[in-house]
């Protein structure tokens, strides 16, 4: 079976992010694959601040993150970056830790302006940890994503359509990855 991890970066809970990181997942298990969501926020706060990478917290985020086929990272914007939670936990992974595996980022963020955030601060990051396929940007205008009373997402039909998508070229993506030999997915 093929394992996606999604990993919301949102300081809160509930929040927007989170509702669009479990609408994802129930998209991706209509299509057959396995979706373990981590929420960075419920990793213990010393030892993200204190940087602890023998954390015994830690160990379960990175046996996901080794046996994914595919990695979804969904953050808030802010003050034109990715979250600094999503940031501390970012750092304790192991090197070249996102190696072989397509990902897929998801912003949310209060304007447009903000945008281009992925691209300058996010990205360099996850090329760092040795992801080489990371697919085009979803990014969500707060007003484009309506929180429901059960805590679910209502997204306008936009956003909504693009999400659709781009999971459409990551299920492409990781199956092509997973099918090839592990060797050319390492070299690339």
């Amino acid at each position: 079976m093929t394992n996606i991890l999604a990993i919301a970066g949102s300081p809160t809970h509930p929040s927007r992010t989170y509702g669009v990181v479990e609408y994802t997942a129930q998209l991706l298990q209509q299509e057959g694959l396995h979706i373990d969501i981590i929420s960075v926020r419920d990793l213990p706060a010393e030892d993200l601040v204190f940087g602890r990478y023998d954390s015994p917290a830690l160990e379960q985020p990175k046996a996901l993150l080794a046996k994914a086929d595919g990695v979804i990272i969904a953050t808030p914007i802010y003050k034109a970056a990715y979250t600094g939670v999503l940031k501390t936990f970012l750092d304790l992974l192991p090197q070249k830790s996102l190696t072989g595996k397509p990902v897929l980022p998801i912003a949310l963020g209060g304007t447009i302006a903000h945008l281009l955030a992925i691209e300058y601060a996010l990205k360099p990051v996850l090329s760092e940890l040795g992801a080489r396929h990371i697919l085009a940007t979803v990014y969500a205008v707060d007003k484009q994503i309506q929180r429901q009373p059960d805590n679910s997402v209502l997204l306008d039909e936009e956003i909504d359509q693009r999400l659709k998508d781009v999971l459409k070229e990551f299920v492409k993506a990781v199956e092509y990855d997973a099918a090839a030999p592990q060797e050319l997915v390492h070299a690339n």
